[in-house]
């Protein structure tokens, strides 16, 4: 790319990378929050995120970052793990987990998991995040802090910040003309004032000022042995823990289905209709989730919210992200310190909208109007997504989904018709496929036909018939039949099979085509 690209690149996507940077910032820092992890590993991830991944990744709009998605599972690891570079390593392993998935071409996995599964487990996400930042909005330590202190236990202006917040952002999302102002998104505004709110109250020496164990903790760079400080590495004894390796396969599962669901959401998004390949987007997230890994960062998947801010902004090419990942960069580095003045109230409040946004009620509306199996599909994941872990949530609700499209499928193997309600003449029609699943369901039907009928079993609707039911049918036809003389008339098999009859007058059903 000569001069004259990149200053047309430039020119073309600054205005839409510097929107990005500041919708990123107080999501980095609110999903590091929301993760349990420091809050420098959530800029650090949205630095790779835009920098690397932009590079790598062939998609024009969609922007990478640390994922509300994830926050679920990174808590609850570094919880067990009790320290973060050990969690790195399952950052590490998540990493070629999905470098793995790109070369053997999985890049359709999404394809195979059901929507009432995918939104459920959103859902799921998203109440975890409102569960987990409550305590934060409150200025209190915990739920258990509120059961034995009372309304002791909260404190009033981290509550008067929250809600000023989630005003301001509110006020933002829903006025027209604000949403005019797409250079000052209103997470900024929102983070902007709270931290002149909380500056007036310490000014006045107020007792609504909130104290530095409720503010964000970035280290300041004053020297390069500072600069060195910033990055983490990895504790490499964390492989030899069957906990780091399990989560960074079920990080690596999760990063992967979430990325390839919001790269499919951004090109759609995308005015100009490109299209993004898939296992090349594998390839740039699991070399993104390496380095960031390897240098003190969260993990990141395609992030749905900055990738549709890029959009609306302008993006015209992915050189957007790279500018949003660099802005970062040098935020973090010139700026630490009006950084470490931002309440943690306020990004609490962002990240209670995501969470709403997530389980918003309209969706528990949309499912239950699409049906009770649907519903129930949806509400399983969103339910063992809360109770157990993501991994386990999304593996019952395909449990369920599958269940579901096996029983209705036993239900429509065959079709019975009973000619003019005589209870003597009926008509059986094999569906498509009958499958080894129709056994009982056949063999049902075929026993309740009454003595003395006459019964056409018809299969030229079928194209697979498994070699089970051809038995079942023969044996049908050359005994029961026979007991209950019952006149039976096979068709339609000719076209897939060979019917014979012996000296005997056996049919035979040669099923050697069957599976």
């Amino acid at each position: 790319m000569n001069f004259n690209n990149i200053k047309t690149e430039l020119s073309q996507n600054f205005a839409s990378g510097l929107v990005v940077f500041l919708v990123a910032l107080p999501l980095c820092l609110g999903i590091a929050l929301a993760s349990g992890a420091p809050p420098l590993s959530g800029i650090i991830a949205g630095i790779i995120g835009g920098i690397v991944v932009g590079f790598l990744s062939n998609s024009n709009v969609s922007v990478s970052g640390p994922a509300a998605g994830l926050s679920a599972i990174i808590l609850v690891a570094i919880t067990d793990l009790q320290a973060f570079d050990i969690f790195l390593c399952a950052g590490i392993i998540a990493g070629i987990v999905q470098l793995i998935l790109g070369f053997v071409k999985a890049g359709a996995i999404a394809n195979f998991f059901p929507n009432s599964v995918i939104e459920g487990m959103l859902a799921g996400i998203g109440l975890i995040i409102i569960i987990q930042q409550i305590p934060v909005a409150l200025g209190t330590e915990g739920y258990r802090a509120i059961l034995d202190k009372g309304i002791g236990a909260l404190h009033i202006g981290t509550i008067l910040i929250t809600l000023v917040s989630i005003t301001i952002l509110l006020i933002w999302e829903k006025s027209a003309f604000l949403r005019k102002f797409k250079m000052l998104p209103g997470a900024l505004i929102a983070v902007t004032v709270g931290i002149v709110l909380n500056q007036i109250f310490l000014s006045t020496g107020s007792h609504l000022a909130i104290g530095d164990d409720q503010l964000v903790k970035l280290p300041v760079v004053r020297s390069t042995e500072d600069l060195a400080s910033l990055i983490m590495l990895p504790n490499f004894e964390g492989f030899t823990n069957p906990v780091v390796w399990t989560t960074g396969v079920t990080i690596a599962i999760v990063a992967s289905i979430e990325t390839l669901l919001c790269i499919e959401a951004a090109d759609r998004l995308d005015v100009y209709k490109r299209t993004t390949n898939n296992n090349r987007e594998l390839k740039a997230q699991g070399v993104g989730n390496l380095i960031s890994s390897f240098i003190g960062g969260l993990p990141m998947t395609s992030v749905v919210v900055r990738s549709s801010a890029n959009v609306n902004a302008g993006a015209k090419s992915k050189a957007s992200a790279i500018i949003h990942g660099f802005l970062l960069l040098i935020c973090v580095l010139s700026i630490p310190f009006i950084l470490n003045l931002i309440p943690l109230a306020t990004l609490a409040a962002v990240l209670l909208l995501v969470g709403y946004k997530l389980a918003k009620p309209a969706t528990f509306e949309h499912f239950w109007h699409k049906g009770i199996y649907q519903f129930l599909s949806f509400f399983i994941t969103l339910a063992a997504v809360v109770v157990f872990d993501l991994l386990t949530g999304v593996g019952l609700g395909l449990l369920f989904s599958i269940i579901i499209l096996l029983i209705g499928n036993i239900k429509k193997g065959m079709f019975v018709e009973n000619a003019e309600g005589s209870g003597k003449y009926f008509t059986i029609t094999l569906a498509e496929e009958v499958s080894f699943l129709n056994k009982a369901s056949i063999k049902r039907k075929l026993k309740e036909i009454p003595k003395n009928a006459t019964v056409w079993i018809d299969a030229k609707k079928s194209v697979y018939i498994h070699s089970d039911i051809l038995e079942l049918i023969q044996d049908f036809a050359n005994n029961i039949a026979k007991e209950k003389s019952i006149k039976i008339k096979l068709s339609g098999f000719k076209n897939s099979f060979e019917i014979n009859k012996d000296d005997n007058d056996t049919i035979i059903i040669d099923h050697r085509r069957a599976i």
